[in-house]
């Protein structure tokens, strides 16, 4: 895998306390993406309180890749955050995400990626039609994305999946606020751009502990709703037809 020359794609994987994770992540990524390059990786910690960063630098400085860019935050600053500052550092046209708990599979990436080349969408995003969680996540999340579509007026199957592809001028085009990457399919709506779903697999988290549980999700993600259900209205999509 190589970021020499024009790259297809660049993939942006946030991290935060991942450090029993980021190294056979890294090995997977490389093992995985390297026939579909060239291409970047983006590894951009959010501050983490375990030792994320330190074994990042490590892997990166013994297995020599040059493919792999780690972006540090000052502070933490949550995923959204941590997701647009590698898309703001990405030097590809198409921006694709993962999460850095193991439970997306990025063999399913190519054929995204694909699907935004041919021009057949704008953003191609997951829908773990398989969730390898427990119950309890299962079902809260259903209703979530529930009340998510009532709200903001869309439809969007699984708001919460971490892998998606998406052109970068639209995730630089999007309003910014925190949690704006689970809305992200919405807001490529919302300016204009086509998305497709399409399912993906889905993993058990093969260590670490999930970041995420109803009691800080449920309040902030009713807020989150109802300030999109007001951008609907409010967002601009302008386009330059002509320049003389």
């Amino acid at each position: 895998m190589t970021a020499a020359g024009e790259l297809r794609f660049s993939l942006v994987v946030p991290i935060f306390d991942e450090a029993a994770n980021v190294g056979a992540l890294l090995d997977e990524l490389a093992e995985v993406l390297g026939p579909h390059g060239p291409l970047e990786v983006l590894a951009v910690d959010d501050a983490s309180r375990d030792a994320s960063l330190q074994r990042l630098r490590e892997w990166k400085r013994e297995r020599g890749a040059g493919w792999l860019r780690i972006v540090a935050l000052q502070r933490n600053a949550g995923q959204s955050a941590a997701v647009m500052a590698g898309v703001e550092a990405a030097r590809g046209p198409i921006v694709a995400t993962i999460d850095g708990d193991q439970q997306n599979d990025p063999r399913d990436l190519p054929a995204m990626i694909a699907r935004i080349e041919a021009g057949e969408a704008d953003a191609v995003v997951g829908v773990r039609r398989r969730r390898r969680d427990p119950l309890l996540r299962r079902v809260s999340s259903r209703i979530g994305n529930a009340v998510r579509n009532w709200i903001t007026g869309d439809r969007v199957a699984d708001a919460a999946c971490g892998i998606k592809a998406i052109r970068r001028e639209l995730f630089l085009s999007a309003p910014r606020f925190a949690g704006m990457h689970r809305f992200m399919p919405t807001l490529v709506r919302y300016l204009g751009g086509r998305v497709v779903e399409v399912d993906v697999n889905h993993r058990p988290r093969a260590a670490g502990v999930a970041k995420y549980g109803i009691g800080n999700r449920i309040w902030k993600g009713l807020r989150d709703c109802l300030a999109v259900r007001w951008l609907r209205t409010r967002v601009l999509r302008h386009r330059v037809e002509e320049e003389f």
